[in-house]
């Protein structure tokens, strides 16, 4: 008895002293959440349950910053998403998701930021893992969050670390996500107190040559052989910053005619431009990707047209970025040059990335 009671009190003393509170569970009943009208509250290998066809469930009354989020989700074979939203605001969130037909494939479990309802996983191909789950019964997903990073656990075995959360809010709403149905149980929410507020600074990048800022314009509804590079001119601009990696995720800074939808979205474009000044003719080397199109353009004249988006070269094409995977040598004249790229989107990720050597 005094074994069981000291352990008791050793437990407690550990949680005050690192503002942890306990799991708290969430009950699957809808007094606790708003889901979306044809998900399904019901009885299931006795535990209450919650079945999402699609979209998004979110815990009524309840703001999350740092702590944990855990929650039961039901072994699924068929080609289906299931997973974790977290710091939900502005409709910017976190998100952790599990490709449940993906079983110890490299792309089993997936971090993304939502920009604008717009999710982008094809920008984060470095956030993905290749786990295995159980094929029947019940699976754990686990996210730790603290500030800016996160640490994340398949059945108690921890399958990814992401150093930097992407949409570098600091607190929102927490719930679930599935498409194309998957049930979910034991959703559970603990609180850690830490004083010390997130690190938004950037760290410095080690290639000198990454393009860091763009000027965008707003985003414009997309028609194939419509656009004119003489309108590009007149449009405001907006200057905006890369991540670290010289990653532009566009969607984090301008918001879609239509998203949340993935390919049933209507495409849409921005323009982003770079001015680049030389002190003599010369060649200077343009690495770059993109998702989903783009065309590129050095003073006035079309150079690059390409499409990236996702299946568009083949069932397992992925369109993932990587800022060498196209190369064009820039033929600049002496002065003031411009690069304008108009990158065009559907979904999965609006993003473009260059360097200039």
């Amino acid at each position: 008895m005094t074994k069981i009671l000291f352990s008791i009190i050793l437990l407690l003393s550990l949680q005050i002293a690192f503002g942890q509170s306990s799991l708290q569970k969430i009950d699957m009943i809808p007094a606790k959440w708003n889901v979306p009208k044809d998900a399904l509250f019901e009885n299931f290998d006795n535990r209450e349950t919650l079945v999402l066809k699609k979209g998004r469930a979110t815990v009524k009354n309840l703001s999350f910053t740092n702590g944990t989020i855990e929650v039961d989700i039901y072994a699924n074979p068929k080609r289906s998403f299931a997973g974790i939203n977290f710091r939900e605001h502005n409709n910017h969130l976190e998100e952790v998701y599990m490709r449940m037909h993906k079983s110890n494939q490299v792309d089993a479990v997936q971090y993304t930021p939502m920009f604008n309802n717009e999710s982008n996983w094809q920008l984060y191909r470095e956030h993905q893992a290749k786990v295995p789950f159980r094929d029947t019964g019940w699976n754990t997903l686990r996210v730790e969050v603290r500030n800016q990073s996160a640490e994340i656990f398949v059945n108690n075995t921890r399958v990814m670390t992401v150093g930097k959360l992407k949409t570098e809010q600091y607190q929102g709403g927490v719930g679930l996500w599935a498409l194309f149905g998957n049930r979910f149980s034991n959703f559970k929410v603990s609180h850690r107190n830490i004083d010390q507020k997130p690190d938004l600074a950037k760290p410095a990048n080690g290639d000198p040559n990454i393009i860091t800022s763009w000027k965008i314009t707003t985003s414009f509804p997309y028609e194939e052989n419509k656009l004119n590079f003489s309108s590009f001119a007149k449009e405001e601009y907006t200057s905006v910053s890369t991540e670290e990696s010289g990653l532009l995720p566009i969607s984090k800074y301008v918001k879609k005619s239509s998203a949340g939808s993935f390919e049933q979205n209507k495409e849409d474009y921005i323009v982003a431009t770079k001015t680049i000044e030389s002190e003599n003719n010369e060649t200077r080397l343009f690495s770059f990707d993109y998702s989903d199109k783009i065309m590129v353009y050095l003073n006035g004249k079309l150079i690059f047209k390409g499409n990236n988006a996702f299946r568009a070269k083949g069932i397992q094409h992925t369109g993932h970025v990587d800022i060498n995977t196209n190369k064009l040598y820039l033929e600049l004249e002496k002065g003031i040059n411009n690069i304008h790229c108009v990158v065009i989107d559907k979904a999965n990720g609006w993003g473009l990335i260059g360097k200039l050597e």
